[in-house]
C-alpha cells in the first residue's frame, strides 16, 4: 500500500488519518474522521480514495463501504456499491451515498432504513434518501412500517415522506396504506408523530355499524399550543344524518378545562335537531383558593339512548350543572356551590328530578389536640323545585372523638349534636310561612381487636387473623314527618353500612339508635407477599330498642330484635383464581333476601373467565317502582383459541325475565405488528328496547387505528380483560 501525506496545521487539528487499532481511534477529538481499509490512496489535505472492507468513522456516525472517496475542503464522503450508515437514531444501508459530513446533508439511491426514537422504530426503503441536515430525512418514492425486520404484513407507501425527528413529525404526501398488499386508505397528505406524541393532523377513521346503520367519523386533531388542543370530528351516520363533534382543551399553569359539542341539525331518523354540550373549567385562585364549574345539557330526553353506549344511556339520567368557589385551608375547607340538574325523562316519565341548591355554603373544620379529634360539618343550603316545597335548611354536627390505637386492637369513642334548622317558603312567593327544627345528640363507640397465628391454607404458609368488632350507636327517636325531604334516601343494606351512625343518606332524616353491631373477620395473608388469600367475614346489626325513623319521616318500632345476617367471603385463592361474594339473610322471615357470587379465572394476560350470580328477592326493577325477584346470571371471558386468536364474550342472562340483558361476543388477532378486533354487542336500554353494535377495528403498531374501538366496551363487559397487544402470547 502506498500511502502520501501532506500534513498542515490545519488538518492536523481537523482530519488526521489513522490506521491504529480501535482502543486509540475511540480517544480521538470531536469531528475527527478515522479511516480503515484494505488499501488507502490520496492526498492528506485534498482527496482520499479507500477501498476493500471500508470502515469511516466521525463521531457518533460510521459509514461502511466496498470503496469510499472523501473531498478534504468540502468534507464531502461519497462511497458505493454497498453501502451502510449507522448513527444515534438508526441505520442506512443504500447502494451509493454522497454525504456532508459538517452539513449532514447529502442523498442515498435504493436505500433502506431503520430509525428508533423513545422506543418507536420507523423501517422501510426509499427510491432515494435525503439528509437535510441533522435529524431531517425525506424519502422519495417510499413505503415503511413500525413492524419489525422482515415484517411487510403492512405499510405506509408515499410519494414522499419527511421525517423531523427534531418534532418527531412525520408527513407523507400522495400516500395510502396497504395491509396484506391490499389498499384501504388513501390521502393525498398525511402527518403523523414519530414517538407518539401529540401533533396536529388528520386521525384515522372510525368506521362502525349498528342499530343506526353505517357510521364513519373522520377527526381532525389541532395541536394548537403544548397546552392547548382541539379536537374536529365531521361523523356520518346513515339513519340520521351528518354530525359534527368539537373537542377543546387546555391546561394552564393555574387552570385547567375542556368545552365539547356533539351538533347533528337534522336527524332524518326523529326529525328534529339534536345537540350536546359539555364543558368544565377548574381554577387556581391562590394556594387555598379554587373555583370550578361545569355541566351538561342536551337537546333531548332520549340522547343518549340514540348516541351513547350501555354505560352513557345508564349514567346520564340527572344531568348535573354547578359552579364552585373552595377555600382549603390546614384546618378544613369552605365551599359555596350553586347546583341544578336536568332531568331526562324515560317512556314512563316517573324519573323523579332533584332539588336544585342555589346555593349551598358548607364549612368542615377539624383540630388535633392531646390525642382528642374535634370536627365540624355544616352546611347552609337554598333548595330550589319546580313543583316541590322549597326552602332553606341549616345543618351543624360537631363532635368530639378520641382514638387509642394499639397492635392488640383499637377503641375509638365518639360524643357529637346533629344541629338542623328549616326556613320553608309558602308556594311560588318565597316568603317563609313556618320555621322547624331538630336536635339530636350522637354517640357511638367503635372497638375491635386483632389476634394472629400461622396457618396454611392449600399447602402454602399463612398468617391467619381473627378479628372482632363492636360498634355502638346512641340516637334518640324524633318524628321528622313534620320536615322536608330535600335530599335524603336510604342507603343500600351492606357490611360497610353496618358501622355507621345513619342508615339514611343527606341530613334531612336520622334514624333512631340503640343498636350495637357484632362483626368477626378472619383472613388468610400469604406469608411470602403478603396478599390476602381469603377474607371470611360475618355481621349483625342488634336493636336493643325498638324504636325506628321511616324514610317518610314518621316514627315507627322495628318489629326484630336485629338486622338481616351479612356475610361476605373474598381473596385471591391462588395466582389465578379470585373469589368474591355476599350473603344478605332475613332471620325474621327465614328467608334469603340477597346474595351474590363472582370466581374469576386469570391465570394469564389474555386469559380470563368469570362467572356470577346475582340474587334479590324483593328488587326495584327498572326505573319505576315495581318490585320482583331479581336473578342474573353473568359469563364472560378472553382465551387464546388458536396462535395469536382470542375470542371475548358475555352474556348477562335475567332468569325472571327469560331473555338476556347484555349480550358480546367477537374475536381479536394479533400479529405482534397489527391487531384486528371483530366484536358485536346487544344490550337492553329500556324494558322493550335493543340496541346493536358491531366494532371493527385494525390496530397498527405504534401508527394508528382504523375502524372503530371496542376496548372500552370490552374492558366494562369483561372482568380481567387485556388488550392482546399487551400480552406476550399465549
Amino acid at each position: 500500500m502506498q500511502t502520501r501525506f501532506r500534513l498542515t496545521p490545519v488538518m492536523a487539528a481537523l482530519l488526521p488519518l489513522f490506521l491504529l487499532p480501535t482502543a486509540q481511534a475511540d480517544s480521538l477529538p470531536a469531528g475527527t474522521l478515522s479511516v480503515e481499509s484494505d488499501t488507502l490512496d490520496g492526498q492528506m489535505d485534498v482527496e482520499l480514495k479507500a477501498s476493500g472492507q471500508v470502515k469511516a468513522s466521525r463521531d457518533d456516525q460510521t459509514v461502511e463501504a466496498d470503496w469510499l472517496e472523501y473531498f478534504v475542503q468540502r468534507q464531502q464522503l461519497r462511497a458505493g456499491e454497498r453501502v451502510r450508515l449507522t448513527q444515534a437514531d438508526g441505520q442506512i444501508e443504500a447502494e451509493q451515498l454522497d454525504y456532508l459530513l459538517g452539513e449532514r446533508s447529502g442523498s442515498a439511491s435504493n436505500a433502506s432504513f431503520s430509525f428508533g426514537r423513545d422506543g418507536k422504530t420507523l423501517r422501510g426503503n426509499a427510491g432515494k434518501l435525503a439528509f437535510q441536515g441533522k435529524d431531517h430525512y425525506r424519502l422519495q418514492s417510499a413505503r415503511a412500517n413500525t413492524c419489525d425486520p422482515n415484517d411487510d404484513s403492512w405499510y405506509l407507501k408515499a410519494s414522499t415522506i419527511d421525517l423531523d425527528y427534531g418534532r418527531n413529525v412525520g408527513v407523507a404526501r400522495n400516500a395510502r396504506v396497504e395491509f396484506q398488499g391490499v389498499p384501504i386508505l388513501y390521502t393525498p397528505w398525511i402527518d403523523f408523530p414519530l414517538d407518539g406524541g401529540r401533533k396536529s393532523g388528520l386521525l384515522f377513521p372510525t368506521i362502525s355499524t349498528g342499530s343506526d346503520g353505517l357510521q364513519v367519523s373522520l377527526p381532525y386533531y389541532w395541536n394548537i399550543a403544548p397546552n392547548y388542543d382541539a379536537t374536529i370530528t365531521p361523523r356520518y351516520i346513515s339513519q340520521r344524518g351528518m354530525m359534527l363533534g368539537l373537542e377543546g382543551r387546555y391546561l394552564l399553569p393555574e387552570a385547567r378545562g375542556q368545552l365539547y359539542t356533539e351538533q347533528l341539525p337534522n336527524d332524518r331518523k326523529s326529525e328534529r335537531s339534536r345537540f350536546l354540550w359539555k364543558g368544565e373549567h377548574v381554577q387556581q385562585l391562590a394556594p387555598a383558593l379554587g373555583a370550578g364549574a361545569n355541566g351538561v345539557y342536551v337537546s333531548d330526553d332520549n340522547y343518549f339512548e340514540d348516541f351513547g353506549d350501555r354505560v352513557s344511556s345508564a349514567a346520564n339520567v340527572n344531568l348535573k350543572r354547578e359552579a364552585w368557589l373552595s377555600y382549603q385551608p390546614e384546618w378544613g375547607s369552605v365551599t359555596l356551590k350553586a347546583q341544578r340538574y336536568l332531568t331526562l325523562q324515560d317512556d314512563s316519565g316517573t324519573v323523579e328530578e332533584p332539588y336544585a341548591r342555589l346555593p349551598q355554603l358548607s364549612l368542615n373544620a377539624r383540630q388535633q389536640f392531646a390525642g382528642f379529634s374535634s370536627n365540624l360539618e355544616s352546611e347552609l343550603t337554598r333548595f330550589s323545585h319546580s313543583s316541590k316545597q322549597e326552602g332553606t335548611r341549616l345543618v351543624a354536627y360537631p363532635s368530639l372523638s378520641y382514638a387509642i390505637e394499639r397492635p392488640w386492637g383499637f377503641l375509638r369513642p365518639k360524643v357529637g349534636v346533629h344541629f338542623t334548622r328549616y326556613e320553608l317558603d309558602n308556594g311560588n312567593s318565597h316568603q317563609a310561612v313556618r320555621s322547624d327544627e331538630r336536635t339530636l345528640p350522637i354517640v357511638s363507640l367503635d372497638s375491635g381487636l386483632y389476634f394472629e397465628r400461622d396457618s396454611t391454607l392449600f399447602g402454602r404458609d399463612m398468617n391467619q387473623t381473627l378479628e372482632p368488632r363492636l360498634f355502638y350507636v346512641k340516637i334518640p327517636k324524633v318524628d321528622q314527618s313534620n320536615l322536608p325531604n330535600f335530599d335524603t334516601s336510604e342507603n343500600d343494606f351492606n357490611f360497610a353500612q353496618l358501622f355507621t351512625e345513619n342508615r339514611f343518606s343527606g341530613h334531612d332524616r336520622i334514624n333512631a339508635a340503640n343498636q350495637v353491631t357484632a362483626a368477626l373477620t378472619s383472613r388468610y395473608l400469604d406469608k411470602e407477599n403478603g396478599l390476602e388469600r381469603l377474607r371470611v367475614a360475618i355481621g349483625q346489626r342488634f336493636y336493643l330498642s325498638r324504636d325506628d325513623i321511616r324514610l317518610d319521616g314518621s316514627s315507627s318500632e322495628r318489629s326484630e330484635a336485629g338486622s338481616d345476617l351479612l356475610m361476605t367471603v373474598g381473596g385471591d385463592l391462588s395466582h389465578s383464581l379470585r373469589l368474591d361474594g355476599s350473603y344478605q339473610y332475613n332471620q325474621a322471615l327465614s328467608k334469603t333476601e340477597r346474595y351474590n357470587a363472582q370466581l374469576r379465572y386469570n391465570p394469564a394476560p389474555g386469559k380470563t373467565v368469570s362467572v356470577r350470580y346475582r340474587y334479590g328477592r324483593d328488587e326495584l326493577i327498572g326505573s319505576g317502582s315495581e318490585r320482583d325477584t331479581l336473578r342474573q346470571v353473568d359469563v364472560a371471558g378472553q382465551w387464546p383459541i388458536a396462535p395469536r386468536w382470542y375470542a371475548v364474550a358475555r352474556q348477562n342472562y335475567s332468569l325472571r325475565d327469560k331473555k338476556a340483558l347484555e349480550q358480546l361476543a367477537g374475536v381479536e388477532y394479533n400479529d405482534g405488528c397489527w391487531s384486528m378486533r371483530v366484536v358485536g354487542q346487544r344490550y337492553v336500554t329500556d324494558l322493550d328496547k335493543t340496541k346493536n353494535a358491531v366494532f371493527l377495528q385494525l390496530e397498527l403498531k405504534d401508527f394508528s387505528s382504523v375502524g372503530s374501538n371496542p376496548l372500552n366496551a370490552l374492558r366494562l363487559a369483561i372482568p380481567g380483560y387485556s388488550p392482546i397487544n399487551e400480552t406476550t402470547g399465549n
